[in-house]
């Protein structure tokens, strides 16, 4: 059986969560696990079930979304040779699969409404059917369905069954995200990069400069700790040295002069505060011109004081500066890199 995988954390949000998936693991009850992308959903699940009296038995998962909608009742209730074409014989499905286990399903806000039909059955009765089949099978599955979906909201707007909501929800676990857990930030950072360190055959782990541990801290993780792991392993295998600390990271890899840009155009998230760029520039010195023929001279330098003081302003955040002076990232970049300001 495989190692449980590490769930890492101090902050109270975080052990209130996972205290309450370890006080429902040993009910026979279905629980849903709430929370935004990466924040550990299937952590939870696992939990869960290794906790459960279920544990011998592997824990069976499916991905809700990754399935087209015609296909998504065969695989979760199996089916008879002949239910449809290219069925060539029968097959069960997860459920049967996760017969006397636990069934985990991802995304299971994206069933529907035919599959949540069956699945209420299932959960209520203990029993389901084949596709193309009249016999009912009876399993003994417990349930644990994850979503970052308000599904309440969701049964408003009639997407999803207010009956199946009722029988999933026994307990409902939140899970906080990664920007609720600041004092988780650096332990899991420390976590990602010892491992990486290790996977990189590095002697040892050379820290963080301060300047990145500010950008840890001060960065808003949209993606959460999968995101912070990215991050993380990105930045000692960018940065290829062992014997001095970590000084750069690179949040963003899609991040590149060349980068295309569509017609939809691509927003750039900012934890910065709204500070427009005409009081950026309120703050600065006026510029001093010795002559007319000076304008271009004087127009530059003006340009890299401005920079330097929003840079020192923002504690050298390139991307708070960025959005101070309502520059775009890579336009902020080729502006420092102009006046010799990307000193690393």
């Amino acid at each position: 059986m495989a190692s449980p995988a590490q769930m890492i954390g101090s902050s109270l949000s975080f052990l209130d969560a996972v205290e309450r998936a370890s006080s429902a693991a040993a009910l026979n009850r279905p629980v849903l696990v709430i929370g935004e992308r990466g924040t550990g959903k299937e952590l939870i699940a696992d939990r869960l079930h290794r906790l459960s009296p279920r544990w011998s038995q592997p824990m069976v998962s499916l991905n809700c979304a990754a399935l087209p909608e015609n296909l998504i009742d065969a695989e979760l209730f199996g089916y008879e040779a002949g239910a449809f074409t290219g069925a060539q014989r029968a097959r069960a499905g997860r459920f049967e699969d996760a017969d006397g286990s636990t069934l985990f399903l991802d995304e299971i806000g994206t069933l529907s409404s035919q599959a949540q039909e069956r699945l209420l059955r299932v959960v209520e009765y203990g029993e389901l059917t084949r596709l193309g089949s009249n016999k009912q099978v009876t399993v003994d599955v417990r349930l644990v369905g994850a979503t970052n979906e308000d599904l309440p909201g969701l049964v408003a707007r009639g997407r999803f069954r207010a009956d199946l909501l009722d029988r999933l929800s026994f307990e409902v676990i939140t899970l906080p995200p990664l920007r609720e857990r600041a004092e988780d930030i650096d332990v899991l950072a420390q976590h990602f990069a010892r491992r990486m360190a290790a996977e990189l055959n590095w002697p040892r782990f050379p820290g963080f400069t301060a300047r990145v541990q500010e950008q840890l801290a001060t960065w808003h993780w949209p993606g959460n700790v999968r995101e912070l792991k990215n991050v993380i392993e990105r930045a000692l295998y960018r940065w290829g040295d062992a014997d001095r600390p970590i000084g750069q990271l690179v949040i963003d890899p899609f991040e590149s002069p060349w980068r295309p840009r569509g017609n939809s155009g691509h927003a750039v998230i900012s934890a910065a505060p709204s500070i427009s760029p005409v009081d950026e520039a309120a703050a600065m010195p006026a510029p001093k011109l010795d002559s007319v023929n000076d304008l271009r001279g004087a127009v530059s330098a003006y340009e890299k004081d401005i920079l330097e003081c929003a840079l020192e302003r923002h504690r050298h955040n390139q991307r708070r500066t960025a959005a101070a002076l309502n520059l775009s990232y890579d336009q902020l970049r080729h502006a420092l890199n102009r006046h010799g300001l990307l000193g690393e």
